[in-house]
């Protein structure tokens, strides 16, 4: 089957056209017992891209969360719920508010989120690994797995603590009477006291991932060294359900494959513990990654506020948060290469290999001015094309020995990575770039069928169509102040919108902004 043919083919399976009535309701149950009614917004017509975008998630919506895509991912996934929220807020709060309490619903005693909430009623062979392969309730006991639902043993990147803020300021008098922010902040303190202690597997104050699959870019390049070191288990021992609703050249290969197995068997046979040594890691494989480490740290932030929303004063969290940026530039920055690069922590060597995880870091506000400039003379240079030779920014470098625009994070643009470019571009003054950023998200977006990823260079569709954080993301991008009317006011607020000190946070609640309303983004 050619591509053309492929990717028709998943249009068919994974994506319904938009309906020309505007989609129904969501009735939700609050804490109270009483049932409240979220509407969608009535006033877009139905034929604009706001409306496409809500009745992806309301046909992915599947009463208390929503999966990333009803056949390849029917589940829910971590960072894609968080992802999910922020978009979720402009069409219901309080379905934003459910769909990241689901989630930490499922959180483990020892405080980790796993990355996967399996849903009883959908059949183990429609996803791999499936219930029985992780056995959560039995080989994570120790650690405090959940025993009334399934989940996965791993992690994924932690946004969440910055989801919640944002759900949170979308509506704060809903958030206010549910308690919201209140049953969310120990959960959330309890993931980043795990993540910080736990995870220390290099000593230098940074989180390691011990799983490809928890950093989120399942099969970048930077994984081919540390990945080399596992044995793969036999590929009779499982079957890839992947590869029923995608085609086998954009997916992992199946030797990546047989490794991940491994070093998940692996880990839930050691009823997964997690090192806590210098070097440690399952199978020998840990890894500090700039993207994740950078969402802790923009969590952290967010953390911090909504510490101050709740009455403390923040201080002690942004401390950490900027020692964290201060150990993330320390360790995983190359000023001569202009990017941040993955550490294989059992090597204690940075990892060669230029991928979208080490432009991330712009998301971070106290990222030294002249280190966030040189991100961004990266992201427009050959390795990523930005504003030349590409549309949205590629997963993997141009220039790379391993690049394909189609396979899954070996070239292929998402529109995670791009959204959270686009927020650090505007974050650190980039107004200009940021609004050529925003306006091909958008474009691509709504042209792909809100596609999983696209081609870099064309936008061509690939993966799954009807894909929700890419609808989500784009309501936000929608949702968000015009970048041309916003200059003043980001000169005027500086870094406040929602990782700012704690003056900068009196100053936004006084202006009426930020804080407690208008634009947080």
């Amino acid at each position: 089957m050619d591509r053309t043919t492929q990717l028709t083919a998943r249009r068919t399976v994974h994506f319904d056209p938009v309906r020309t009535s505007a989609p129904p309701p969501f009735t939700g149950q609050g804490d109270t017992g009483r049932a409240r009614t979220a509407v969608y917004d009535p006033v877009r017509p139905a034929e604009s891209v706001h409306a496409r975008a809500a009745q992806v998630l309301n046909g992915n919506w599947r009463g208390t969360s929503t999966v990333p895509s009803r056949s390849l991912y029917p589940h829910q996934w971590s960072w894609d719920s968080a992802f999910i929220a922020i978009g979720l807020r402009h069409l219901s709060p309080l379905r934003a508010q459910t769909e990241l309490e689901t989630l930490l619903d499922a959180q483990w005693g020892d405080g980790r989120i796993p990355h996967i909430v399996f849903n009883p009623s959908v059949p183990l062979d429609a996803y791999f690994p499936s219930p029985d392969f992780w056995r959560s309730s039995t080989a994570g006991r120790a650690a405090g797995a959940p025993g009334t639902v399934q989940t996965s043993g791993i992690v994924q990147p932690p946004v969440h603590a910055l989801a919640v803020w944002l759900v949170h300021a979308a509506d704060p008098g809903l958030s206010r009477s549910r308690s919201f922010l209140a049953r969310m902040y120990p959960r959330l303190a309890a993931w980043h006291r795990y993540l910080l202690h736990r995870r220390d597997l290099g000593g230098g104050g940074l989180a390691s991932v011990v799983h490809p699959w928890e950093q989120g870019m399942d099969n970048a390049p930077s994984w081919d060294a540390p990945l080399s070191r596992v044995t793969p288990a036999p590929a009779r021992s499982f079957r890839r359900a992947d590869l029923d609703h995608g085609a086998a050249e954009d997916r992992p290969t199946d030797l990546d494959y047989g490794r991940y197995v491994r070093l998940a068997a692996d880990y839930r046979d050691g009823g997964y513990a997690d090192g806590g040594r210098p070097g440690g890691g399952i199978g020998g494989f840990a890894v500090e990654d700039p993207a994740f480490n950078a969402l802790l740290i923009a969590s952290e932030h967010a953390l911090a506020r909504i510490a101050r929303e709740l009455g403390a004063t923040g201080t002690a969290r942004h401390a950490r948060a900027e020692r964290l940026t201060a150990a993330l530039v320390d360790r995983l920055w190359d000023p001569a290469e202009g990017l941040f690069f993955c550490r294989d922590v059992r090597t204690d060597e940075p990892i060669p290999e230029r991928g979208v995880s080490g432009l991330v870091p712009l998301i971070l506000p106290t990222l030294p001015r002249e280190t966030a400039a040189t991100l961004v003379r990266t992201l427009r240079g050959p390795h990523f094309g930005l504003g030349g030779t590409t549309r949205l920014v590629p997963s993997y470098d141009l220039t790379g020995h391993a690049f394909d625009p189609h396979r899954y994070w070996r070239g292929p643009a998402w529109f995670n990575t791009n959204w959270l470019v686009e927020r650090g571009l505007r974050l650190h003054g980039e107004l200009a770039h940021a609004a050529e950023l925003r306006g091909a998200l958008l474009e691509t977006a709504d042209t792909s069928g809100f596609a999983e990823y696209v081609d870099p260079y064309t936008g061509e569709a690939c993966g799954a169509l009807g894909f929700s954080w890419t609808a989500a993301l784009t309501l936000d991008l929608l949702h968000g102040t015009a970048p041309e009317a916003a200059h003043g006011r980001a000169e005027k607020l500086g870094r406040a919108e929602e990782f700012g000190t704690d003056e900068e946070f009196a100053a936004t609640e006084k202006s009426g902004e930020g804080a407690l309303g208008g634009d947080l983004r």
